[in-house]
């Protein structure tokens, strides 16, 4: 059984740090921590890893976050892996930072990548991982903050929730949707 986990982002050095980066930053962890690494691919960097008799192909798409969506269908056409088993992880500022919900399907939320996702393949119904980065930002600096690098505070929690998010990712693949958000969705 074939599992696609998009992670969202942006390419390019500037990026790399940023909170709109969630997605890259926990499929590195995942990646790294099953003894895997990304090589680039078409509209994306992969990476391939095995747990307990599933694959999982990691894509960190090369197109911009508010192209996303071409990624996500051409990976989900070239591997033939149904919406049902591909997963979109990206950040959330409605979610306190670190905290993690799963989701079968659901709206954009205002997020560019989500939307981008959703024109393309027509449908909203697709799993999502959304991670929390909070919003402490002032009035009409929202951009700012999202594309901003992590503070401090942040810093100290981030491997530990990252690592959880991975977690997720896995229980996702072995066990479905249901039992990912059961697992999840209050940690």
């Amino acid at each position: 059984m074939k599992y696609l986990i998009v992670g969202l982002g942006n390419p390019g050095p500037e990026y790399a740090d940023t909170r709109h980066n969630i997605g890259f930053h926990v499929l590195d962890a995942l990646a790294s921590t099953m003894g895997s690494s990304f090589n680039p691919g078409r509209y994306g960097d992969r990476a391939d890893i095995r747990h307990k008799g599933r694959a999982f192909i990691l894509i960190k798409p090369t197109t911009f976050m508010n192209l996303s969506g071409k990624a996500v269908r051409y990976w989900m056409e070239q591997e033939n892996i149904p919406a049902e088993r591909t997963l979109v992880i990206t950040d959330d500022l409605a979610l306190p930072f670190g905290a993690i919900r799963i989701k079968p399907a659901g709206g954009a939320g205002g997020h560019n990548g989500l939307s981008s996702i959703i024109e393309v393949l027509g449908s909203e119904t697709f799993p999502r991982l959304r991670f929390g980065i909070g919003n402490e930002f002032a009035r009409g600096r929202q951009s700012e903050y999202v594309l901003g690098v992590w503070n401090e505070t942040e810093r100290k929690t981030l491997a530990e929730r990252t690592e959880l998010a991975s977690k997720a990712v896995l229980q996702f693949g072995l066990l479905g949707i249901d039992q990912a958000m059961n697992g999840f969705n209050k940690r």
